[in-house]
Parts: C-alpha cells; sequence; structure tokens
C-alpha cells in the first residue's frame, strides 16, 4: 500500500489521534534508523578494544580535560564527560519524550496508559528478579548489578519491529513506545534512588533552587534560551557535585519544558492572518522596507510561540541525540577486551544474570503484566493487536544497550565486572531481537485498512504550560 494512503487511514482511526501518531511516525523513523549508526559505533568500540593497538582504547578515554576559569575548576577524563555531560543531554530528551506522553501522548489517559505502565512494570521487575537469583550466590559488587537488564534500548527494539514492517501492526509499535517510554521513567528511578552515593546537600541544595528558579521563569512567561541556557548549565554542574547523578538534571530540567504552545491553533490563525492582511508584498520605499520586515518578524514570533517549547526542543536535539551523543557513549562504553575466553565471560554468573534478565525476564515480566492488566480490566490490547504480538513486543524489548550500559557503569568499580555485564548485555540483546523477530515472523500480518474513511474533525487541544 502506498505510504501516503496508509498514513492518511492511520491518522483517520478515531483511536489514535493525528496529534500523537504523526509524531510517533518521525520518533520511530529516526529512532530506527540510529540503531544502525548505534550498532556501528559499538562494532568500532569492540573491534578497537581487542585489535593489536587495543591499549590505546583505554588510555584515549581516560584522557582528563581540565576547564579552569578563575576559580571555578573541572577536570574529568573523556568518559566522564560523555557519561555525566553529553549523556545528561540524552536523559534531557527522555525527558522531553516521557512529558510529551503524560500530557498529551498515550499515557495520558489512565485506561490506555495502564497496560504499557503495568507491563514496564513486570518487564523491570523480573529481569532484576532474575539477574539477584543467578548471582546471589557470588554476593559482593556483583548484586549491584540488577538494575542492568532492567533497561529496554529503544532505537534497537524499534529498529527491529521497522525492519519487520506490515507484520507489526501499529497499534504494537505504539504498545512498545509507550512501554520503552515507561520503562525509560523507571530507569531514571533506579538511577535515581539505588545509584546515587555520598551526598551532599548544599550542593543538592544549590541544584533545587535552581529548577525553581526556572519553574518561577517559566510560569512568569520568559522564553528566551539565553536565559535557560545558562541556568541548565549551572544546575548540571551542581547536581554533579552534589552525588546525585549529574543525568537526573537533565531529566528534572526537561519536566519543566512547557508542552504546550503560548498560542492555540485559533489565537495563531487569527493574528497570523491579522499580520498578513496589514503586509506589503512590494517595499519600494524604506519605510515600507522596515515595515514589512517588521511584520515578517513578528508572523515568525507568533508561528515559533504557536509550537510548544518541548516539541522546539524535541525537534532540535533528536538529530544530534540520535545521530551523536548516543553513538558517542557506545563508542565510550561498548569496548570489552576479551584476554581470555569468551565462552568463561558469557559463563560468568553478572553475564548470565544479564543476558537471561533482558531475554527471558523481559519476555515473561512484560507478557505476564500486560495479561494481568487485561484480566483484571486495568487496561485494554491496542486496535489489531493479538497476544501473539504482545509476546512479540516483550521479546523485543528485552534489546537493553544504550541505558543498560550506563547503569553498568554507575553499578561496578571492578572492571570484571563492568565487562561481563557488557558481554550480558550483548549476548542477551541479540538473543532478545532474534527471539522477538521469530514470533512476528510466525504471526499472521496486521490487517490491511480501508482506504474510503474521512478523517475526523481534530480535536482542539487546550493552550497551557
Amino acid at each position: 500500500m502506498p505510504e501516503r494512503l496508509h498514513e492518511t487511514w492511520i491518522t483517520s482511526n478515531r483511536f489514535i489521534p493525528r496529534r500523537f501518531v504523526r509524531p510517533v511516525q518521525a520518533f520511530m523513523a529516526a529512532e530506527a534508523s540510529s540503531g544502525i549508526v548505534l550498532l556501528l559505533a559499538a562494532v568500532v568500540a569492540l573491534v578497537w578494544a581487542n585489535a593489536p593497538f587495543g591499549e590505546t582504547y583505554e588510555r584515549f578515554w581516560s584522557t582528563e580535560l581540565v576547564i579552569e576559569v578563575g576559580g571555578f575548576h573541572l577536570a574529568e577524563t573523556l568518559e566522564a564527560i560523555v557519561n555525566d555531560g553529553l549523556m545528561a543531554i540524552f536523559f534531557f530528551m527522555v525527558g522531553l519524550e516521557i512529558k510529551r506522553e503524560l500530557v498529551l501522548g498515550e499515557l495520558r489517559d489512565p485506561k490506555a496508559a495502564a497496560l504499557p505502565v503495568m507491563a514496564a512494570l513486570g518487564g523491570m521487575l523480573f529481569p532484576a528478579l532474575i539477574y539477584v537469583a543467578i548471582v546471589s550466590g557470588q554476593g559482593g559488587e556483583a548484586l549491584r548489578g540488577w538494575g542492568v537488564p532492567v533497561a529496554t534500548d529503544i532505537a534497537f527494539s524499534l529498529g527491529v519491529l521497522a525492519v519487520l514492517g506490515k507484520r507489526v501492526p501499529t497499534g504494537a509499535k505504539i504498545f512498545l513506545l509507550a512501554l520503552a517510554i515507561a520503562d525509560d521513567l523507571g530507569g531514571i528511578l533506579v538511577i535515581a534512588l539505588f545509584y546515587t552515593s555520598g551526598l551532599n546537600f548544599v550542593w543538592l541544595g544549590l541544584g533545587l533552587v535552581g529548577l525553581v528558579l526556572v519553574f518561577l521563569a517559566s510560569k512568569a512567561g520568559i522564553r528566551s534560551f539565553v536565559f535557560y541556557v545558562p541556568m541548565a548549565l549551572a544546575i548540571w554542574f551542581f547536581f554533579l557535585e552534589s552525588g546525585v547523578h549529574a543525568t537526573i538534571a537533565g531529566v528534572a530540567l526537561a519536566f519543566l519544558t512547557p508542552a504546550l504552545p503560548m498560542y492555540s491553533a485559533s489565537e495563531y490563525d487569527t493574528k497570523a492572518r491579522r499580520i498578513l492582511d496589514m503586509y506589503l508584498p512590494k517595499g519600494e520605499t524604506q519605510v515600507q522596507r522596515e515595515r514589512s520586515d517588521h511584520e515578517a518578524m513578528m508572523l515568525a514570533d507568533i508561528a515559533r510561540e504557536s509550537v510548544s517549547p518541548l516539541v522546539r526542543l524535541e525537534h532540535r536535539l533528536q538529530p544530534w541525540v540520535s545521530f551523536g551523543i548516543v553513538p558517542v557513549f557506545a563508542l565510550a562504553n561498548a569496548g570489552v577486551r576479551f584476554e581470555g575466553s569468551i565462552t568463561d565471560a558469557l559463563l560468568s554468573r553478572v553475564a548470565l544474570g544479564v543476558a537471561l534478565g533482558l531475554l527471558v525476564g523481559k519476555t515473561v515480566g512484560i507478557s505476564l503484566f500486560a495479561w494481568l492488566a487485561v484480566r483484571f480490566k486495568l487496561g485494554r490490547l491496542p486496535r489489531e493487536t493479538t497476544w501473539r504480538h504482545v509476546v512479540g513486543v516483550a521479546a523485543v524489548a528485552g534489546i537493553g544497550f544504550t541505558v543498560a550500559l550506563f547503569i553498568a557503569a554507575l553499578a561496578f568499580t571492578t572492571p570484571e565486572f563492568a565487562d561481563e555485564a557488557k558481554v550480558g548485555i550483548f549476548a542477551g540483546s541479540i538473543l532478545a531481537g532474534l527471539l522477538g523477530t521469530a514470533i512476528f515472523l510466525r504471526a499472521p500480518r496486521a490487517p490491511q485498512p480501508p482506504l474510503t474513511e474521512e478523517p475526523p474533525v481534530e480535536e482542539e487541544v487546550p493552550v497551557g504550560a
């Protein structure tokens, strides 16, 4: 079916409003393609770490950079700059996606949100329990890795569904997206609550004061990035020094970003038409030219404020995060040096716990909790989605990479455990992707919709912060 006709049907479906599906489609397309870049970066890291000159990998990322301006002093390795700095932007982007879904998307409706939220809960609980059950005999620092298999990598998982094409119904893709976003929120809470140590309450207090100032500025109508960018950098530094991981500052700032525009669609139409009625198409004199320029700039300002800050930031940051920050993170963290047998690394308790947590824990936990949500009428399956599709999504959700590697870096100080966790992430993610693909290949193709339906009138979204 031509893509344009297919999109027309999707946007006409009353259960999937146009204002949600179109951003979802654009988001999925970008995430799927960025998964390829992410995979290439991981392969480069593995090859680099295991090449004859592999010692340069660790040496390069351990290079220290020092920034000193007056009394300000910041010294961090390249790896720390990526994990604490660039990843704060990544988690800011994740926070924007979460807020968009809570305010405008699938998670706004409690009935629709119950299924992915319950499924995400099961998809976090079961992997953690499986990991603890396998690693409990080893104890010590190894147990700190229970949070590694709870994460779903949305880029890779959506990439698998994109490759499967029409075998995956649109409802299943939206379910995976909502599930992954709920999972991201859970992962953020895990990082904030369980991988934070040595709190400095003075720095934390300064960070919280900064967040309050950002909130008040937003309510006061301050819209310029000239104010918010320096404030964001200051808040990030305060959180970095406080002991709370600096990426949490990115999430907090995202939650404070307005999700709705200043002007509604009708206000934009009215104001724009009023300006266009005054606009002089021919600026023959300097006065006429200046007047036309002034009116054009007024129209540009109105158009800008008719798009929410959240959407504008997502649009600007998404390519930089998907094709820049995340691949650089993979390059800095995926380099596992196999000095012994790969089989020995795979059979270690940490690697087995992570791999089985991702493969078995995600598949069983998501499927079971989704069934419980439907069984007790807390949620409902998406349209054209069967239980086979749900199990397939659950398996694909076992692809953990970006956030899993990030939590592994936080959980372990012993390089041996960190490398074993990475091996488990790779093994579990590959097997989960293969299992999900096999399930969808055995599922019937998604029913093709009729082409005669007329799209409904799009409902108005109330304007607010």
